[in-house]
């Protein structure tokens, strides 16, 4: 399975033949019915860490080395993937939207997660579950989170969690009516030559505080003063949110600016079709949405999205009975 690039020729492509497609639908199916088909069942879980190690070796080779080195770009697109549009029911369009029941896109989702690392949710996002409709809402339009529809600005996932996800995987099952829906993505690796030395001292210097994002609801907290790049300084992870990352000194403001700017000049956008699966490395790469028109008939766009942790012990003291979902 050969690694290509999109038609930007930044994106490294993982694309998958039909026969391949073919095969991990015919995976996917197997599990379908485990533990009553309930998707957060820890025996579904299983069965999905198990299948994958009857995907196909080329899809498996390719993913473990994103897992392990996900590149000057910090994002990939696996393409071809089985959803089967034409079969889905409606777009939702309901606040909170999940999907608690076995599906193939769904199994392809967790199959994956598990090759990456654990499959991983927020209870008090989504009623933490582990695969999470994102979809536009009557009346959130403007709201800056899954189910809007406004231009979603560049964050990382959870930026204000200690255990923030290391990676983000957003399956496209239908794509907006007008094809203008684009997700963004700017990695810190190329966006860092652009930032002056003065500015990645400030950035590395603990003077932002972040909130939780609307998902979470009110009262969720935030964090104390943190640096926005840490780690090593030739390659550091970031984390900020330019939505709710607030800079507590002037120099730290500009130096915030300084970082939007530089995503911004090196961002990239993907026009997910369905099938596309976007993978994002959240510890070295931001992500935001470009803004689009619902039309609220059923066939909207409709991604499906899932959280990984590469090392699910370090947040145990997190997670009640050893489960998937962070309190």
């Amino acid at each position: 399975m050969t690694v290509t690039c999109d038609r930007g020729g930044t994106t490294p492509v993982i694309p998958v033949d039909p026969e391949s497609a073919d095969r991990t639908a015919e995976t996917a199916r197997r599990i379908l019915p485990v533990a009553g088909g309930h998707v957060d069942d820890p025996q579904w879980i299983a069965a999905a860490r198990d299948a994958w190690s009857d995907l196909p070796a080329g899809l498996r080779r390719a993913l473990l080395g994103f897992r392990r080195a996900s590149g000057p770009t910090g994002s990939a697109l696996v393409r071809g993937l089985p959803v089967h549009e034409p079969a889905l029911p409606p777009t939702p369009s309901v606040k909170g939207s999940v999907q608690r029941s076995a599906t193939v896109p769904a199994a392809v989702l967790m199959m994956i997660a598990a090759g990456l690392g654990d499959p991983a949710a927020f209870r008090p996002e989504k009623s933490g579950a582990l695969v999470q409709d994102v979809v536009p809402v009557p009346g959130q339009e403007d709201f800056q989170g899954n189910a809007g529809s406004v231009l979603l600005s560049f964050h990382n996932e959870n930026a204000f969690h200690p255990h923030r996800p290391d990676f983000v995987m957003l399956l496209c099952l239908r794509a907006d009516h007008d094809r203008v829906a684009g997700l963004r993505t700017g990695c810190i690796r190329q966006a860092l030559p652009l930032l002056s030395e003065e500015s990645r001292e400030a950035l590395s210097l603990p003077e932002f505080v972040t909130a939780a994002p609307p998902s979470f609801g009110s009262g969720s907290g935030g964090t104390t003063p943190h640096p926005v790049l840490f780690g090593a300084p030739e390659d550091p992870d970031v984390r900020v949110d330019f939505a709710a990352t607030k800079p507590l000194t002037p120099c730290a403001g500009r130096a915030m600016d300084a970082l939007q700017a530089a995503f911004g000049r090196t961002a990239r956008t993907a026009l997910l079709e369905p099938g596309d699966l976007a993978l994002v490395d959240n510890r070295v790469t931001v992500h935001g949405r470009t803004a689009f028109t619902p039309r609220y008939d059923g066939r909207d766009r409709w991604l499906q999205r899932s959280f990984v942790l590469t090392d699910l012990r370090r947040s145990r003291g997190c997670r009640d009975a050893d489960g998937y979902v962070l309190d």
